[in-house]
């Protein structure tokens, strides 16, 4: 079974993942972190199969592939980026700004590209990379690898 196309913002996440230096890869495997630290995310990636499994929220309650899944599938050369884009979401604290706006995630873009601009960023040119990768990842979308996996609990 295929994961669910997931929202766009989740490519701005795992970028975000990336930049802060949020993920410990294992082969094939990878703990990726919250952007509170405070909880970490297990990825598992079957390269054969092009299957992969991960107990983010968005992953178990939704069924859409969330970003420990896809950061894990950019560093694994799965999925296009460069360290530019990822470094223009570096140090955001996404759950904080997400429960900030009640996970409206248009919100959410919106506040974080005010932020991108006051750092200079031209939001339009990273705009522009993130509807190429999703581009990307809408073409591979991969498979599920076993059943969903419960998330973890802590904040």
């Amino acid at each position: 079974m295929k994961w669910k196309l997931p929202p766009k913002i989740k490519i701005h996440e795992a970028l975000g993942a990336i930049a802060d230096g949020r993920i410990e890869m294992d082969g094939n495997t990878a703990k990726v972190y919250s952007s509170s630290r405070n909880k970490y995310y297990t990825v598992t990636f079957d390269p054969d199969t092009y299957s992969i499994m991960a107990n983010d929220n968005g992953s178990y309650w939704q069924g859409y592939l969330g970003y420990p899944a896809i950061a894990y599938l950019m560093l694994v050369g799965k999925l296009p980026y460069t360290k530019e884009q990822a470094e223009a979401f570096s140090g955001i604290k996404w759950k904080d700004i997400n429960t900030k706006f009640k996970n409206d995630f248009g919100k959410t873009l919106a506040y974080i590209q005010e932020l991108q601009k006051k750092k200079g960023i031209t939001t339009e040119e990273v705009e522009a990379e993130i509807d190429k990768i999703y581009g990307d990842l809408k073409e591979k979308l991969p498979q599920m690898l076993g059943g969903k996996v419960t998330p973890p609990k802590e904040y």
